[in-house]
């Protein structure tokens, strides 16, 4: 048995040099080494080999073992090195190469991260909910009355069952007051809404809100109006003028629309309306512990506010994009400037 072993190894490690490819090699590898092979053959005879000469041969037999399984590794590296120069073969590596564009964050992406970042550092937390909503999520839940335009099939795309493509993020606010155990309530919650908005330069179907809940006691209209103020600030530059205009949400009483003052080099400076916002109505706390059977959010004892705003728009303010279909459009011309 001894001298067979040796024949095996002595054939093995010289086809090995001889074969010309993969397959090849995969094929002696099987022939010598796989379950029905050479060596295995040999090695289910060691029951019948004399005591006194099983430590040889168990010995031989894992010595042409591993010199096969060596040498098919080697010849494996050297197969792979030649087909690695074959490949190169006749390009020239003096040739200067190509640079390859580096990718960057899309202006969308930017902005929702930058706004993110300012208000979880003022304490928000990030809330999520479905996109797919229940007009009770979405506007009773919000105090809207059921003849407001809003609920019109012409500003809202309704489905078949009743439910409806989300506003607004204002619904991902309910849901988290109806689920949380304990004030405060602290959250911000960005995301895609659904209008059926005629598209042109300044409006599309789908747009994306940032919208913001702060619920506690003794929340305060100056807690408002001291965050955003810093929030636009930061957003825009620590000298950003910020004025509140007196306006009507349903959800919010009292309720202001946010206008900042633009300055463009060569340019009047202007005042644009960039977000709305105010301390939740009661009448939200009210429909929020029906739903809940408890008191956690009595409007007797808890006061909060609301914010909402397009990030789109602050995207077109911040970069000095005039059209808000350039967002969309994946144009790499547009897309390279950021």
């Amino acid at each position: 048995m001894l001298s067979e072993l040796d024949t095996i190894q002595l054939e093995g490690l010289t086809l090995l040099a001889s074969v010309g490819d993969e397959t090849a090699l995969e094929a002696l590898r099987v022939n010598f080494l796989g379950k029905k092979g050479r060596l295995t053959a040999v090695a289910s005879q060691m029951r019948d080999v004399p005591p006194d000469q099983k430590a040889a041969v168990g010995a031989k037999l894992n010595e042409v073992r591993t010199a096969l399984t060596a040498g098919i590794e080697e010849r494996l590296l050297s197969l792979q090195a030649e087909k690695d120069a074959a490949s190169v073969q006749g390009i020239d590596i003096t040739l200067p190469g190509r640079p390859s564009p580096g990718a960057t964050l899309h202006p969308l992406s930017r902005i929702r991260d930058r706004a993110i970042q300012t208000l979880r550092r003022m304490g928000f937390a990030v809330a999520d909910g479905p996109e797919i909503e229940t007009e009770w999520h979405c506007f009773d839940a919000l105090n809207t009355p059921a003849d407001h335009p809003a609920r019109n099939e012409k500003d809202t795309f309704y489905l078949p069952d009743g439910r409806l493509l989300r506003t607004h993020t204002s619904s991902v606010q309910i849901r988290t007051m109806e689920v949380v155990k304990a004030l405060p309530v602290r959250i911000i919650a960005p995301g895609a809404a659904y209008r059926r908005d005629e598209i042109d330069a300044t409006h599309l179907s789908v747009f994306n809100q940032l919208e913001g809940l702060y619920v506690d006691k003794n929340v305060s209209l100056a807690d408002l109006k001291g965050t955003l103020e810093v929030f636009f600030q930061e957003i825009f530059g620590p000298q950003t003028q910020v004025r509140f205009r007196p306006h009507f949400f349903p959800f919010t009483e009292p309720s202001f629309e946010i206008d900042i003052k633009l300055e463009v080099k060569g340019q009047e400076a202007r005042w644009i309306e960039i977000a709305g916002c105010g301390m939740v109505d009661p009448a939200v706390f009210q429909a929020v512990s029906q739903m809940r059977g408890d008191n956690l959010f009595n409007p007797e004892e808890v006061t909060g506010f609301a914010f909402g705003m397009g990030l789109d728009r602050l995207a077109m303010i911040l970069h000095g994009i005039t059209d808000i279909r350039h967002l969309i459009e994946n144009d790499v011309r547009f897309l390279s400037q950021f």
